[in-house]
């Protein structure tokens, strides 16, 4: 029995499978016979020797399926065991490209994510959700609690349904025990086998594929065992976990030879993973060296595996360590300090270890992955799985280093990881009993240990510090990203950053870590020639500090909110503190940094910042317990100052030649994602150092470092040692803007979070106005991204409705979409503007200026200030008391100085100083102002002021008194050439002498700074221990002069100013007047009292002046007094203003500037009065009432011929023969017209199956099935002019008005051809934009000389009879093909004409034009020509609303071309002559007699005038008639066809009455026959049609088919009288426009009801003696020949082919009149409903779910865009759909992106969107994800767009497609 085979039968395999489970389930353990046959069994069907081709494998699969089964049928055990399932979870696990949704309200994790259907089963109606598409792949947490509330649960898991469930029978799952293991430990073993330790190289791929793919239906089959729930779940996790089956299968004891061998490759495996083997180290130094400079990181952790035990590698380390990367070396760290075990020692115990390990070293396979992460409902399998991941973290980080695919599987992981740790109970359990907290951390150090440099920064030669070498693939790729993620997403439960926080070793590990990234990607500034390769490092770098420094210490920083947690926020400050210290040991630094160096990297002052900001606003530290010495605070602050010094630099252009990517850095550093973990950290910490250091020693430092100490000399010249001059002016401008930011931003100094909220939203909203996303994208939030917080309580849309106002979307007709923004409220600008914020948030400046001009124009606006406003001074809010030190910076003696003298500078224009220069002091002054000290007495103050100054400045500290004071003489170093030495110093004679005793007056600038210098150097070696250790000599000389030519010397100034006459002066300097200063409070007590002044708020510099002398006024009565007597002094005219060659350049710019202007203002003037029309041709789609409503052609004055200015060579005149000008025209072949449906519902765009759109009652079928019922019953010639043709795929020509010579075309398409610039379109193809206004075009239409003669004719009415008339035009169709003479002979005009009708047929596709049955027949050009003029004039009635009652000239007036079309096509028409007998014509006005010879003959018959389209015929006289036409013929030929219309409409409707009816009508109206005017009246009429009609079988068998539609109401008079002005409508409209177009005159407006009667007297066919009292229809009618016999005529035809198709009859009298006009399909209200339903609708020709799938707009249809698998000879599907639903002409919405495509030809363009949140934004490709709403506005322009073919015109940005669509 044992020996059934592998191969048997299913038959055999049930019965084996049955008696083994009755013999085990029996005798449970006892029966050891049943089990080893089993055994057996299993070990043959299953081992891999058994052949891994796929009939072995699927036959193994079979066993397996059998045994578990037990014989049963699979399918019903499968329903067996889901019985048992307590579906809690949803857990439904994707991939990558997945749809799924997160809901912020519901979820507890910010990575909670949920399908499409939980979501949508689940209430989450107003909630904050978003769809998104998976990167990674993710499993939907519906049901579980730990990561969202419960509210959010789907309905199926809602229900706690453990209780319910029954517990499992045992024997049901009895065969699952047994089978399994041996079953996964088949699969171990396939890999096992299938993994060759590489030798040198990278596992090959393809053989690890090979393996992947046989297995691939095996894993699936376990796959499917955990979708049969939880019963089958915990039975697998048994087998995983158990660690009895492993040691009994996989140790490789046993006599199996096979599962030996796969033992011993398992070992060799485990070695070759760098686990504790020396051999492997061999090869990876091979490798390295092979590799030279590569930057491959399989080296691994070489140093870290050197362990005590093995000494002799150590020696070969070192080979390998110096093995360089580039230039830079590679530096290892020495290993001690790392937990050995951690990184080395993988051991397995039970099958899941394994099967883990296996994952990795194949490097995670979806298929594996999606298995693993199936089980994890299992919640013992989720605790076992978990533990086993984070025991092979390292080995997981050391196959992520060495793999190709490092993306992929980094998706991979996170895939697994973020399902493990956002659960905070598992993540805490992990924590506490695997150490998860050391791996990781220990994890990450290993692996940015593999790229350590030295590092460069300070001290080159000596450094010992090292930082990660941004070039290195393991930053550039982010490779590091999954760690880093997996440690951010642990720091977000609570539970576990406080384990973090509260271990050391840990503390000081992670600073180890981060120091690693202190100092990267350092930047050497460039001084002599430009870098010649650009470093893209930069990315990589502040990724980096983001990621791994910045986040994990925002995720740190959320857990220290409250007091209880001060001890952790000690510990962080002590060991960055410990850190930076041993940083600034490594560099060797001293107390100056290395000029022309810069790094943006500083993560652990950043700590350090951030945690101290904490400590002060949170948790109530004091500050200074946290502040190191004064030495250290010196050191820490240099860093950052070089930092925003240098971005000084860079702005100022002096970095240029590191080409652009430092600028890349200074934007970034600013940029609203870094901007709060870089810049915002480093300000702050300059102002905790700011407020603690002496303020003189800042404020020098400052200067020093912005390198304008030199400029900073009352000199009017001086010598820059650091800087060109080019550079000072901007360099002085950063370092006050930067004091200026320093001492006026609060963000960390005591703003609450509300306030910072708003402050962040006004600045950004001042720049620009913004879109709701956009800002969301700009503020800076808590940048932790699980947070998923925005500071302050207040959310964000209270806060923006409290700031701005919404300005909803607009539309304007010319095409341009806004969005729906944001802009800011009146009062913002009034009172919150900050410019201070804006400058410290703008990437560009240019965003600065933006703002500027917005506040500017509010003031104009609002009439508060004309004139160039400044920047206002805004007040700060409160100041924490921690941080009060800092306002010691306004008032110190150093700033004052600087202040003074470039007060002083700017009075005398010296160089180099600009208006913002002075700005920013006048706000410094006002600073110091608003923030003095407590008021000084006044008294004490005049008392030995003497004594107090010793330092012959200033006496004291405080601005208030030092403003008042005076400054009589400077000693000033100048260079010898400076006007200054060539002064005498004054005589000694004035009353003090203080000139000559130097000590008091005089004074030399700025000695001051090398004096603090000396003060400081002698406070750290006092501080140092080791005395005068390391203190270089200081370089105090510097401010001396550095022996540079010219020689410099001393020269004294007299100056004797005070910088309050200093601010009065510049007041009369601002304001170009003497004396203009005039204190306020002489006039006005009151002034003094109230300190907010309106009055003041808003100004130029000189409200400014006037803000900042009232405010020192206010703070001390000497000041006040002080003012008034500068005032009194009548001030000595300012220093006549030489004008300084900058300002003179200024000058000649304003005038040069006012020439152009003037000059520009002339140029205008005569362009625009060439192109009056310009702007309306060009911009409108539709406009109301075009003023010049005269025709193109016409010119006002009566000239004989018109007159055309041609746009290109500027020449007026007549079009001729020899020189025909013509009209600019696009041509382009339409289908809108054929979308018409009868039905006024506008069709819905289908979403659910049930749905479908059938194209039955689109006007294009209805007209094409007609076509072709004639074309099957009548002679073909006589068909193809009964009707016309064009609704599908018609040509439409529109112009944009503008003439120009042909030849003049010809030679400007010639030169388009040279000009290979032009992208839009395509030269080729004739294509061209019209030289002046830029409108598309493609031809040229001839404009028919002569051409205002017949105009006058439609004044003289004539008296001829009506059958004159009908004679003269009889003879004029005769004359047919002979044309005027004057085009006899081939003219240019006719050569043009004839190129322009190939124009014309080239349009539109071949199977448009052909209808014919013998191809290439003349007749079917005829048929195309008339088409063309019908098309165009169908196409206008539409875009007048379908009807004619707003009369006017046509608002395509202007546009239109009409009446010129009509001279080509009729000169063409007449080519071809219509054979005499069978002229409609005379059908239509003779009375035939010879009846029966025409039924006699053989061939088919014609088609009866009853059934022929009266609007084709129109067209076909016309245009067959010699050109120009005369009025009164044209109107002949309307009443003759009225006449066979108005019968028509009798047919149809005798056709629609039931039987009775008709009866009744026959018999009433055969009484009234008698009348005198009889053929006037529809009764007679009808009943005569009627009786006619009897005499054939055309109204039998009305019974059988019910046709009659109204059969059931009763046709009373009038509804029959407005049933024939219905039907005789449609013809009305085209024969007026058709009048409009050719004789000029207006079309008369009317109500809708009157719509008949006004066009009919329009048409003349009303007769003069009618009264409007007793109107009818009839009433215009005019009979040429006896009504009654010609009647009887028509319907005769109709009798005679009645007897021979008696079915079709009636089918083709009843004519369709009424079509709706064209229309959109009616898009749903919510795109979700679209996108649910076509996201994942398969393709109909290939079934699978396209990658872009789209929808037409137009008609519904399906397509792929881009898709292969639709490609039909190189047209992809939405091109050829384009082709063949709108003749080339396609609108789809793309269902991935909500936004919609336009195909034109051969071109395409993004149009938009016409989905918008609730913000009124587009959401293109759906990044978003929020829901969107349809905005039928944006909608209706479309369709605006679509029906009046303005595509082209509009939409700017047209590509080619090459058919790829």
């Amino acid at each position: 029995m044992a020996g059934v085979g592998a191969g048997a039968s299913a038959q055999e395999k049930r019965a084996t499978a049955a008696r083994l489970k009755a013999a085990l389930s029996f005798s449970a353990a006892e029966d050891s016979e049943a089990a080893g046959e089993l055994q057996a069994l299993l070990e043959r069907a299953l081992s891999p020797s058994a052949g891994s081709g796929s009939e072995a494998v699927s036959e193994a699969l079979a066993w397996c399926r059998c045994l578990l089964a037990g014989g049963e049928p699979w399918d019903s055990f499968v329903q067996a065991v889901r019985a048992y399932d307590p579906a809690t979870l949803c857990g439904l696990v994707w991939t990558a490209n997945f749809v799924a949704y997160r809901c912020r309200t519901c979820g507890i994790s910010p990575c909670m994510s949920l399908c499409a259907e939980c979501f949508h089963q689940g209430e989450h109606a107003g909630h904050d959700y978003n769809m998104f598409r998976s990167q990674a792949g993710g499993a939907c947490d519906c049901g579980d609690g730990n990561v969202m509330r419960e509210a959010g649960f789907c309905k199926r898991h809602r229900i706690k349904s453990s209780s319910e469930v029954p517990s499992v029978p045992k024997d049901l799952l009895l065969m699952s025990e047994l089978v399994l293991p041996q079953f996964i430990f088949c699969l171990i073993q396939y890999l096992r086998e299938g993994y060759d330790e590489p030798v040198l190289d990278v596992p090959s791929e393809k053989d690890l594929l090979k393996i992947l793919q046989i297995l691939e239906p095996h894993i699936s089959f376990l796959e499917d065992l955990t979708k049969m729930g939880g019963a089958m779940r915990s039975v697998l996790t048994q087998v995983l976990t158990n660690q009895q089956f492993y040691k009994d299968l996989s140790s490789g004891g046993g006599e199996n030879t096979c599962a030996k061998k796969s033992h011993e490759k398992y070992l060799v495996a485990l070695k070759g993973s760098g686990l504790t083997f020396p051999e492997d180290k061999l090869a990876c130094g091979v490798q390295e060296q092979a590799a030279g400079a590569s930057t491959s990181v399989v080296q691994g952790f070489a140093g870290a595996t050197s362990t005590s035990g093995q000494g002799d590698s150590s020696d070969e380390e070192d080979q390998n360590g110096s093995q360089g990367v580039g230039k830079r070396k590679r530096v290892k760290l020495s290993s001690s300090t790392k937990d050995q075990s951690i990184m080395d020692v993988l051991k397995h115990k039970c099958f899941l270890e394994e099967l883990l390990f296996w994952t990795i070293k194949y490097e995670f396979p979806q298929k594996m992955v999606t298995f693993l992460l199936n089980m994890l409902p299992d919640q013992d399998y989720k605790i076992a799985f978990t533990k086993t991941f984070v025991q092979h973290y390292a080995f997981i980080m050391k196959t992520l280093k060495k793999s190709h695919e490092s993306d992929t599987m980094s998706n991979r992981i996170v895939h697994i990881s973020v399902q493990l740790f956002s659960n905070e109970e598992l993540a805490r359990q992990v924590t506490e009993e695997c150490q998860l907290l050391d791996i990781m951390v220990t994890v990450l150090l290993y692996m940015m240990e593999s790229c350590l440099i030295k590092s460069e920064l300070q001290d080159e030669e000596n450094s010992l510090h090292v930082v990660v070498n941004c070039g290195e693939a393991l930053l550039k790729n982010n490779t590091y990203w999954p760690l880093v993620s997996d440690f951010i997403n642990i720091l977000s439960h609570q539970s576990v950053a406080k384990k973090f926080l509260e271990d050391h070793r840990l503390l000081v590990t992670w600073m180890n870590f981060v120091s690693f990234f202190q100092g990267m990607n350092l930047n050497k500034r460039e001084l002599n020639e430009h870098v010649e390769f650009e470093s893209q490092t930069y990315y990589a770098a502040f990724a980096a500090e983001l990621e791994a420094c910045a986040q994990p210490m925002w995720g740190l920083l959320s857990h220290c909110k409250v007091r209880e947690t001060q001890e952790y926020t000690r510990n962080v400050v002590r060991y960055c503190i410990e850190a930076l210290q041993d940083w600034f040991d490594a560099i060797n630094f001293v107390d100056e940094p290395t000029p022309n160096q810069v790094t943006f990297h500083l993560p652990l002052h950043r700590y350090y910042a951030m945690f101290l900001s904490k400590a002060v606003k949170c948790q109530e530290l004091d500050l200074d317990s946290l502040l190191p010495d004064q030495e250290m605070l010196m050191k820490l602050m240099v860093h950052p100052l070089q930092i925003q010094a240098s971005l000084s630099e860079i702005h100022s252009n002096m970095w240029v030649r590191n080409g652009l990517q430092i600028k890349g850095q200074a934007m970034t550093y600013v940029q609203s994602h870094f901007c709060n973990s870089m810049i915002d950290p480093d300000i702050y910490l300059l102002q905790v150092c700011a407020s603690r250091i002496d303020p003189d020693y800042f404020i020098s430092s400052v200067f020093e470092r912005f390198k304008v100490v030199d400029l900073l000399t009352m000199a009017s010249q001086h010598q820059n040692t650091m800087l060109d001059s080019e550079h000072e002016k901007s360099m002085l401008e950063g370092a006050l803007t930067f004091l200026v930011i320093l001492l006026s931003l609060r963000l960390h100094l005591g703003m609450t979070d509300d306030e910072i909220l708003r402050a962040e939203m006004v600045a950004q909203l001042c720049m620009n106005d913004r879109t709701h996303s956009s800002l969301l994208d700009l503020i800076p939030e808590n940048p932790n991204p699980k947070s998923g917080i925005i500071p302050g309580s207040l959310s964000f849309e209270s806060m923006l409705s409290a700031v701005a106002d919404f300005k909803a979307p607009v539309f304007e007709p010319g095409g341009s979409m806004q969005q729906g923004m944001y802009t800011p409220k009146a009062e913002v600008w009034d009172k919150e503007f900050d410019p201070v914020m804006v400058i410290l948030r703008t990437v560009y400046r240019r965003d600065v200026q933006s703002a500027m001009d917005r506040y500017t124009a509010f003031l104009k606006q609002s009439g508060k200030v004309n004139g160039n406003p400044w920047p206002p001074y805004k007040k700060r809010t409160h100041l924490h008391s921690s941080y009060k030190g800092l306002m010691r910076l306004l008032h110190c003696k150093t700033l004052h100085i600087v202040l003074f003298t470039l007060l002083y500078k700017i009075l005398m224009d010296h160089q180099n100083l600009s208006e913002h220069v002075l700005c920013m002091v006048l706000y410094l002054i006002e600073l110091g102002l608003e923030n003095s000290p407590e008021q000084e007495s006044d008294e004490e103050d005049s008392v030995g002021g003497q004594e107090r100054c010793h330092d012959s400045w200033f006496p004291g500290n405080n601005l208030v008194s030092n403003m008042r004071h005076l400054i009589n003489y400077v000693r000033v170093r100048v260079p010898e050439t400076a006007p200054e030495v060539k002064r005498e110093p004054p005589a000694s004679t004035s009353s003090d002498g203080s000139a000559a005793s130097q000590n008091s007056g005089t004074v030399q600038v700025f000695s001051l700074v090398a004096e603090r210098r000396k003060k400081f150097q002698e406070i750290i070696n006092r501080n140092t221990t080791e005395a005068n250790q390391a203190v270089r000599p200081k370089s105090s000389m510097k401010w001396s002069a550095p022996g540079a030519t010219p020689q410099l010397t001393t020269a004294i100034l007299e100056i004797k100013e005070s910088i309050l006459s200093l601010l009065v002066k510049l007041h009369h300097k601002l304001s170009g007047k003497q004396n203009s200063y005039y204190p306020p409070w002489l006039d006005d007590m009151e002034t003094l009292i109230q300190c907010e002044n309106p009055k003041y708020l808003h100004g130029d510099g000189m409200t400014a002046v006037e803000r900042i002398l009232l405010k020192a006024a206010l703070q001390s009565r000497l000041n006040k007094r002080i003012i008034e007597e500068i005032c009194r002094k009548v001030t000595p005219p300012v220093p006549p203003k030489k004008i300084s060659p900058a300002e003179k350049k200024t000058l000649d710019k304003e005038e040069r500037r006012q020439k152009a202007r003037e000059r520009q203002q002339k140029l205008l003037a005569e362009f625009a009065s060439r192109q009056k029309s310009f702007m309306e041709t060009a911009m409108d789609v539709e406009l109301p009432d075009a003023d010049i409503a005269m025709e193109i052609a016409t010119a006002e004055q009566h000239v004989s011929e018109a007159v055309y200015d041609c746009v290109i060579c500027g020449q007026s005149g007549p079009s001729t023969e020899e020189r025909p000008a013509g009209l600019v025209v696009l041509l382009q072949a339409s289908s809108v017209l054929g979308q018409c449906r009868n039905t006024t519902e506008p069709k819905k765009l289908p979403t659910s199956e049930k749905e479908q759109i059938y194209p039955w009652d689109t006007c294009a079928t209805v007209y094409e099935a007609r076509l072709a019922t004639l074309q099957h019953l009548f002679k073909d010639s006589s068909c193809l002019q009964s009707v016309s043709i064009g609704w599908e795929g018609g040509v439409y020509v529109q112009t944009c008005g503008h003439t120009l010579h042909i030849d003049c075309h010809k030679s400007y398409m010639e030169s388009l051809r040279n000009d290979q610039v032009l992208q839009g379109f395509s030269v080729d193809k004739g294509e061209f934009t019209c030289p002046l206004c830029r409108q598309f075009a493609n031809s040229v239409l001839p404009c028919y000389p002569g051409n205002s003669v017949e105009r006058s004719l439609w004044q003289c009415h004539s008296n001829k009879n009506m059958q004159d008339l009908i004679k003269e035009v009889e003879e004029l169709q005769e004359q047919l093909g002979t044309f005027p003479v004057s085009i006899s002979s081939e003219t240019n005009l006719s050569k043009e004409m004839e190129s322009v009708m190939k124009d014309i047929k080239s349009t539109t596709q071949k199977k448009y034009t052909d209808y014919s049955k013998s191809p290439g027949s003349p007749d079917n050009d005829f048929l195309f020509m008339y088409s063309v003029a019908r098309t165009n004039l169908e196409l206008e009635l539409v875009h007048r609303g379908g009807n004619l009652c707003l009369g006017g000239a046509s608002t395509a007036g202007k546009r239109s071309c009409l009446h010129q079309l009509f001279h080509v096509l009729a000169m063409h028409m007449r080519l071809y002559s219509i054979d005499s007998a069978y002229n409609p014509w005379k059908k239509l006005t003779q009375l035939m007699h010879d009846e029966n010879s025409q039924m006699s003959s053989e061939e088919q018959p014609e088609v009866p005038v009853l059934y022929r389209d009266v609007s084709s015929l129109l067209l076909i006289q016309i245009l067959t008639m010699p050109q120009p036409l005369r009025k009164e013929h044209f109107t002949c030929i309307i009443k003759v066809l009225f006449t066979l219309l108005y019968i028509q409409a009798h047919v149809a409707l005798s056709i629609k009455c039931n039987a009775e009816d008709r009866m009744t009508w026959m018999n009433s109206g055969a009484l009234k026959k008698s009348i005198s005017n009889a053929k006037k009246s529809w009764e007679v009429l009808l009943s005569h049609v009627i009786s006619e009609l009897f005499k054939g079988k055309i109204y039998e068998r009305e019974e059988t088919e019910d046709l009659a539609m109204d059969s059931t109401s009763a046709w009373c008079p009038h509804s029959i009288e407005t049933y024939l002005q219905q039907f005789c409508l449609p013809f009305l409209r085209i024969t007026s426009l058709l009048q409009h177009h050719l004789f000029g005159g207006e079309l008369p407006s009317c109500q809708e009801d009157e719509e008949f009667t006004v066009l009919a007297n329009c048409l003349g066919l009303l007769p003069s003696s009618f009264q409007s009292s007793q109107f009818s229809s009839a009433s215009c009618l005019d009979w040429p020949v006896p009504a009654f016999d010609i009647i009887s005529q028509w319907c005769s035809e109709l009798v005679s082919f009645a007897d021979k198709h008696p079915t079709q009859v009636k089918i083709l009298l009843i004519q369709e009149t009424k079509w709706d006009l064209p229309r959109l399909l009616q898009l749903p209200e919510n795109y979700n409903t679209i996108f649910q339903y076509y996201h994942r609708k398969s393709c109909s020709v290939c079934s699978k779910v396209p990658k872009d799938p789209a929808v037409c707009l137009v008609c519904g249809t399906f397509v792929c865009l881009k898709g292969l698998c639709c490609k039909q000879q190189s047209y992809c599907e939405c091109v050829l759909h384009s082709q063949n639903c709108g003749a080339g002409t396609g609108i789809f919405l793309l269902i991935n992106a909500s936004v919609i495509i336009i195909i034109r030809g051969h071109r395409f363009c993004l149009w938009g969107s016409v989905y918008l949140d609730a913000h009124g934004e587009e959401d293109r490709d759906l990044r978003r994800g929020k829901p969107l709403y349809i905005c039928k506005e944006r909608y209706k322009v479309l369709e605006q767009q679509w029906v009046s073919h303005t595509f082209d015109h509009i939409n700017k940005r047209w590509g080619p497609h090459y058919n790829g669509l």
